[in-house]
């Protein structure tokens, strides 16, 4: 698959997933208990939870085509 078309397809998947991810952080945060040690925990894990399925994402887009799935 050319590169472009792997980034084209990878923009597509990234934003829209990372709105819903946004969306849904929000409406877990509703129901976090209201203590500040709690919520703390809770924003760190959040914002830095988003970056995992992401992290395939960019690397499946930056992949060289020309590798195939060889490992030499």
């Amino acid at each position: 698959m050319p590169p472009r078309l792997k980034k084209l397809i990878g923009l597509f998947i990234l934003l829209p997933g990372l709105l819903a991810y946004i969306f849904a952080a929000i409406v877990v945060a509703d129901y976090v208990p209201d203590f500040w040690l709690i919520e703390l925990a809770y924003f760190i894990v959040a914002g830095v939870l988003w970056a995992l399925p992401m992290k395939y994402l960019v690397d499946w887009m930056n992949k060289d085509p020309s590798q195939n799935g060889s490992k030499s």
